[in-house]
């Protein structure tokens, strides 16, 4: 969706470049705390990018914090991991000798190893309907964004290394790191069995170097292919050289290091890494050395992966393209903040999500939602209900998961290792979830979910409007159909619609063609008077069900 009629508005500050650049928005607010209003628009903005939407009693619960109390809130990501992924499927096709067969339905696969293509197939659609579970169920913490967001940079795909425990143990190495030292998470990563399985670090040797994860590791994960003067290719080689060695045991997923594979030659750098010599050992505590070198000689690139990192987050929090006044007022400080700090993530974020730049008017509303925000949202916003048994929670939370992929976001698979092109696609980027594809199959969900619902094992996954309005909104403001609309406005959408608009949505809807406001409140009050009556009910149900269905499918639903 093009957001330019919305950027037209009146700046807040008077400009700090000459001229408005051109195809960008002329934002030049920066890392100053905010000390604005803080109301139900502001909380909704700070919840809908920090978590998977803005559920009501999220919303009340963060209100009556100071927005820099409820940043920190936040923040503090809890320590504990949620419950694994769960045996949802049978023993059907799964070889009689494999380890998942002794897997009872319903425990745990996690901890044992299976070989067999099928039990493996199985985990990883568990795995997948698992975070989906996840995302809906989540704390109030960044924590579920944050490891989408290091999904998306990390990128792995579990069609390349097929093992749902190694795309577990990938997931809880992102959800740990979530707001942790990003060098520390660089190291980690390096040495993750599903990274080493999906970029050919367990087949690098000394007489056949793979150059993937060191190059990636440069150009994707750390410096970016900006700079200027940035590495070489035979950087890429001597990269390679150091991370030879590393291998896999499958028949009980370990890392091991291998001395025979290893190259014990010196590595030496370009006048980039300033002419840098990578002594060569030849045991695996050599070999962690030689990795540990390898990171500091990269980090000590402070400005340019600072700079790098800081950008991503941007992207993801804020918005997709950066103009000369945000590289000034809010990247680059940033940036020091970044370095200096020792490479914490945390507080970067709580400097980003407490500056007047990211509640800045301009920063509202503009990102066009995923496949996966806009589903998820959907379903912690509207609190639909799900199942209470493992079973057939899954097979909803699976349902979920299948949507998002027909959407073009399959989770734990993205199309390469760059992620998803949404993310880093010049000049596109969040425009690319729209297109002539993905909009009417984001209308078609919507629909099913608000009008019929999806049912699977005689179990309906629905939108209750009836049950959302009554739970979500206080009688006083339900009754009077002008508030009720502004207060459904402030948790559904982040973009402002015309009196124009909501005055035709309330009269053709809520009044059903009338005139009087008390044709909605006295269909409200008949309601809430006896429950039991099914007229009543209709009256209400008959009323609410377009009224949501209309508003999702416009098209400022889809901006976050």
């Amino acid at each position: 969706m093009d957001r330019r009629e919305f950027f037209t508005l009146k700046r807040r500050a008077k400009a700090t470049s000459p001229k408005p650049y051109a195809g960008l928005r002329q934002i030049y607010s920066g890392l100053t705390p905010y000390t604005g209003t803080w109301t139900v628009k502001e909380v909704s903005h700070l919840l809908k990018r920090t978590m998977f939407g803005a559920k009501k009693a999220d919303i009340d619960y963060f209100l009556a914090m100071t927005p820099s109390a409820a940043v920190d809130a936040l923040l503090n990501v809890p320590t504990g991991l949620p419950a694994p992924p769960l045996k949802n499927y049978d023993n059907t096709g799964i070889d009689a000798t494999d380890g998942d067969i002794a897997v009872a339905q319903g425990a745990t696969w996690v901890n044992t190893v299976s070989d067999d293509g099928t039990a493996n197939g199985n985990r990883v659609n568990s795995l997948k309907s698992w975070w989906i579970g996840n995302m809906i169920n989540q704390d109030r913490s960044i924590r579920e964004k944050m490891t989408l967001f290091w999904h998306n940079h990390f990128a792995t795909e579990t069609i390349e290394y097929e093992r749902g425990t190694y795309g577990y143990r990938y997931n809880t190495l992102l959800r740990e790191s979530a707001v942790g030292n990003f060098k520390k998470l660089v190291k980690d990563m390096t040495l993750n069995i599903a990274m080493l399985r999906y970029l050919n670090g367990y087949l690098n040797t000394n007489t056949a170097p793979d150059e993937n994860y060191a190059r990636e590791l440069q150009e994707l994960f750390t410096l970016g292919k900006e700079n200027n003067p940035n590495y070489t290719e035979d950087d890429v080689k001597a990269a390679a050289r150091v991370l030879t060695g590393w291998r896999i045991k499958k028949e009980d997923e370990t890392i091991f290091f291998n001395a025979n594979q290893h190259d014990r030659n010196s590595k030496t750098f370009s006048s980039f890494f300033n002419g840098t010599v990578i002594a060569g050992r030849s045991d695996a505590a050599g070999a962690e050395a030689e990795l540990d070198d390898l990171i500091n000689m990269i980090f000590a690139k402070s400005v340019e992966v600072s700079e790098f990192i800081v950008k991503k987050l941007y992207t993801w929090f804020v918005y997709y393209t950066i103009e000369p006044d945000t590289i000034t007022n809010v990247i680059k400080p940033l940036a020091q903040q970044f370095r200096d700090g020792g490479w914490e993530i945390k507080p970067v974020l709580a400097t980003l999500l407490k500056s007047e730049h990211f509640f800045d008017i301009l920063s509202q509303g503009c990102l066009i939602k995923s496949p996966i925000e806009m589903i998820v949202m959907m379903m912690r916003e509207f609190d639909v209900a799900f199942p209470a048994d493992y079973e057939n929670q899954y097979y909803m939370w699976d349902y979920l998961r299948s949507q998002a992929t027909t959407m073009q976001q399959n989770l734990f698979d993205p199309p390469s290792v760059s992620g998803w092109p949404a993310y880093y696609q010049v000049p596109q980027f969040y425009e690319m979830w729209i297109n002539h594809d993905t909009m009417p199959k984001r209308e078609m969900f919507i629909d099913l979910l608000i009008v019929n619902g999806y049912t699977r094992n005689n179990v309906k996954l629905i939108i209750d409007p009836v049950a959302f309005t009554e739970n979500s909104f206080p009688t006083a403001v339900i009754l009077d159909p002008n508030t009720f609309i502004d207060a459904v406005l402030d948790i559904l959408y982040r973009v402002p619609l015309s009196a124009t608009v909501k005055t035709n949505i309330k009269t053709q809807i809520l009044l059903l063609g009338q005139y009087d406001d008390h044709y909605w409140t006295n269909a409200w009050f008949t309601y809430i008077g006896d429950k039991t009556n099914m007229a009543g009910y209709s009256a209400v149900f008959n009323r609410l069900q377009p009224f949501y269905k209309y508003l999702m499918n416009l098209a400022e639903y889809q901006l976050a």
